[in-house]
This record gives C-alpha cells, sequence and structure tokens, in this order.
C-alpha cells in the first residue's frame, strides 16, 4: 500500500470540497510555468503586424519559459500565481469537490453504479458553476500570463492582484470580469467531463477487474488517462477562450467572431496552437491533483475521526 490506508468512513462533502481545492492548488505551483508557456504560445499570432517588431517568437515548451526567463526574468513563469491560486480554491473545491455529490443526486434511486450519461451530467453540471463563480480569477490570471515586460523601464498595466480586479472592473465594466464566460463554460465543461469521467471509470475499472488496488499506481494511470482525454477534447475551445479573455475591447465582437478570424488568418490547426504545453501542464497536472486529492481526503477524513473520537 502506498500513502494513506482508505478510510472507513466515506468522505463528507466538506472534506472533498477542501481537499480538491487544496491539491488543485498544489498542482498549479508545480506546473504554473506550463500554463504560463501555453497561453504565450496559444496568443501568438495575435496582430502579427507589430507582433514581429515588440515581441518575442516562441517555439516549443522548454523554449517558451527559457525565452521569458532570458528576456522578463526568472519570475516571469509564475505571473499571475495569486490569481490561478485564487482561482483553484474556488474553482476546482466546487467542479471536483462536488463532482460525487452532483453524481449521486442524479443517480436514480436503487442503482448500483452510476451511468456514463449520469457521470457526464454531473460533470457539465460542476464545470458550469465552477465557473459562474470563478470567471474573474481566470480572467485576471489569463491577463497577467499573456503581458510582456521587456526590462524595466516597461510598462506594467497591473500593479497587482487586486489591483487588475479594480482596473479591468473600471475601464471594461464589472462584466469585463465575466469576459469569455461563454467559452470559458465551453471549455470547462468539457474538460471536467473528460477529466472526472474518465478518472472516475479507468479507476472503477481498475478496480472493479482487480487489476490493481486503491493506491497511488491506480490513481496515478487513471489520473494520466484524464488529463490526455482532456487535452484532446478542450484544446480548440482552451485557444479561442484564452485568446478572447485576453483581448483589447472591440478586438472580437463575440467568441464566434474570435474563432472565425483564426481560422481565416491561421488556419484550422491554430486551435491546437500549444497543444504541447497543454497535455503536460493538464496531464502533469492531473496526476498531482488526483494523487493529492486522495490522500488529502484520507488525511482530513482521518483528522475528523481522531477529534470525534472519546479517546
Amino acid at each position: 500500500m502506498v500513502g494513506l490506508k482508505p478510510s472507513e468512513v466515506p468522505p463528507t462533502t466538506a472534506v472533498k470540497f477542501l481537499g480538491a481545492g487544496t491539491a488543485a492548488c498544489f498542482a498549479d505551483l508545480l506546473t504554473f510555468p506550463l500554463d504560463t508557456a501555453k497561453v504565450r504560445l496559444q496568443i501568438q499570432g495575435e496582430n502579427q503586424a507589430t507582433q514581429a517588431a515588440q515581441r518575442p517568437q516562441y517555439r516549443g515548451v522548454l523554449g517558451t519559459i527559457l525565452t521569458m526567463v532570458r528576456t522578463e526574468g526568472p519570475r516571469s513563469p509564475y505571473n499571475g500565481l495569486v490569481a490561478g491560486l485564487q482561482r483553484q480554491m474556488s474553482f476546482a473545491s466546487i467542479r471536483i469537490g462536488l463532482y460525487d455529490s452532483v453524481k449521486q443526486f442524479y443517480t436514480p434511486k436503487g442503482a448500483d453504479h452510476s451511468s456514463i450519461t449520469t457521470r457526464i451530467l454531473a460533470g457539465c453540471t460542476t464545470g458550469v458553476m465552477a465557473v459562474s463563480c470563478a470567471q474573474p480569477t481566470d480572467v485576471v490570471k489569463v491577463r497577467f500570463q499573456a503581458s510582456i515586460h521587456l526590462g524595466a523601464g516597461s510598462n506594467r498595466k497591473y500593479s497587482g492582484t487586486m489591483d487588475a480586479y479594480r482596473t479591468i472592473a473600471k475601464e471594461e465594466g464589472v462584466r469585463g470580469l465575466w469576459k469569455g464566460t461563454l467559452p470559458n463554460i465551453t471549455r470547462n465543461a468539457i474538460v471536467n467531463c473528460a477529466e472526472m469521467v474518465t478518472y472516475d471509470i479507468i479507476k472503477e475499472k481498475l478496480l472493479d477487474y482487480h487489476l490493481l488496488t486503491d493506491n497511488f499506481p491506480c490513481h496515478f494511470i487513471s489520473a494520466f488517462g484524464a488529463g490526455f482525454c482532456a487535452t484532446v477534447v478542450a484544446s480548440p475551445v482552451d485557444v479561442v477562450k484564452t485568446r478572447y479573455m485576453n483581448s483589447p475591447p472591440g478586438q472580437y465582437r463575440s467568441p464566434l467572431d474570435c474563432m472565425l478570424k483564426m481560422v481565416a488568418h491561421e488556419g484550422p490547426t491554430a486551435f491546437y496552437k500549444g497543444f504541447t504545453p497543454s497535455f503536460l501542464r493538464l496531464g502533469t497536472w492531473n496526476v498531482v491533483m488526483f494523487v493529492s486529492y486522495e490522500q488529502l481526503k484520507r488525511a482530513f477524513m482521518k483528522v475528523q475521526m481522531l477529534r470525534e473520537s472519546p479517546f
């Protein structure tokens, strides 16, 4: 057995909620530079006439990170980390921590197992709920990740995370903080279904067929499969979401307009820009998050049982 043993008492909703947010923060701390590299590669190609002279060109995941460190300093891959952690504590807690509860809600009484349709519906529901609450944190995170600061003389639009919230609300209205909500809901409904349903099914089959026990190897394999599936199905929506949220007012009329301009100017392959860092990031993120999540649930339940024990 690797890690803590499963609790005899099923984890409560509160334990899952807190465990999911905490595990997601652990995963973000480790994979944030990959996410920043993904954002830079996704927006590369916008405003091509001015970009060549003013912006560095990025090639590949490692090349993007090294270019950022060389031109903007060693802290640049972590631009937007504070907003990213704020996002995970609100976003992941809902979409992952409430998944089992919503799945049980949709499962007919008396059913032994939840159907794939029920799981997909639960994944979509928690994904939409999470985006509705956490969208402002995502907008600020993307703005920081996309901003390029070449040298000490370059102007910084936002002095900090809280200033970014205030500035966006002042310049673009409160609606600016919810910019890109539709593509983000679409993207995260897809990602949440791919991640949660894939993880759920792979883990269930590995345990049902006695291929693995409920420990680290089982969680690792299930999480890796979830990350790959999520990247494949969500990458096109993710690119549109990133570009639309990062765009200045008036550049795109709608997410659909953003998508059509991408196809017209850069071709359909633009939808998979940044695929490698997306997969490296999502794959690594899922492994760290789900493995941590499983262990945190067990640790929190152990603490809770010790507190409730009379001895």
